[in-house]
């Protein structure tokens, strides 16, 4: 699924081709399911002929500043992204075309249909973006704040990491990965956690999502001691230069840890 990274790595690529652009014309293909709230045909009617003055994000979802609320809110699902033509067929599985006043086309995908195309007044003050917790990259909270959301939670990191109510954006290869970084297990329950791990924790958080963002998600650009190199498809082999991986689950999630330095 697509992480914090990634989809700003598309809001940065749909700003690029629209922001200032009217969208002269909107195609969409009938989903009742990934259409939520509106259907296709009224999501068009809606938004054709609209300016878009900016592009927005939070956590994993992204959606459009138009100049005429309501605005188009897109969330990725496994697999979903947007990709950018000019000539050509509309990329396979597409769910909505956007089409400039000078010809160019932007196609959001979605495989498996688990993403979600949304209209909504008000993204920030509607579900589900109102449910979300702080955007770890915009908004991540100070170190005082950061140990007082932990303070009431009582389950396993890696699972608290990965519910978007405490962070919004972070995923499965993001957890993995900070967690690596600042030495802690994931199957850590939380008040196990002291003061000097939560902290370091946070900055982990934060290098981690930063670093991604800079490269625009291109994990060519992640650092070659990052356990992302490793950690797909469960190789018994696989291993980092401080020790070899091992694997389980998390908050029902597949997860990669190294015991050797995961305490």
């Amino acid at each position: 699924m697509p992480e914090l990274p990634e989809v700003e790595a598309q809001r940065k690529l749909v700003e690029k081709e629209l922001r200032g652009h009217a969208l002269a014309r909107v195609t969409t293909v009938r989903d009742s399911i990934v259409y939520s709230g509106v259907s296709s045909r009224q999501f068009a009617a809606r938004i054709e002929g609209r300016k878009v003055h900016a592009v927005r994000r939070k956590g994993k979802h992204l959606w459009l500043e138009l100049d005429q609320r309501p605005w188009p809110t897109f969330h990725f699902g496994m697999g979903g992204h947007f990709e950018v033509y000019r000539d050509g067929p509309r990329p396979r599985f597409w769910k909505v075309e956007l089409v400039t006043e000078d010809g160019v086309r932007l196609a959001m995908t979605n495989p498996r249909r688990l993403g979600r195309i949304r209209l909504l007044h008000d993204p920030l003050s509607a579900p589900p973006l109102s449910q979300l917790g702080p955007d770890p990259f915009d908004e991540l909270p100070s170190a005082d704040v950061f140990l007082r959301m932990l303070e009431a939670r009582r389950g396993p990191i890696k699972a608290v990491l990965l519910d978007q109510k405490f962070l919004a954006g972070i995923g499965n290869w993001i957890a993995d990965e900070v967690l690596y970084q600042a030495r802690i297990s994931p199957f850590r329950v939380v008040p196990s956690l002291s003061d000097a791990e939560i902290r370091r924790l946070r900055l982990k958080i934060r290098s981690v999502i930063e670093h991604a963002v800079r490269v625009d998600a291109r994990s060519d650009l992640f650092p070659r001691s990052w356990l992302f190199h490793v950690r797909w498809g469960k190789d018994p082999e696989a291993r980092v230069r401080a020790g070899g991986l091992a694997f389980g689950v998390v908050g029902g999630r597949t997860t990669a840890w190294v015991p050797a330095v995961q305490l």
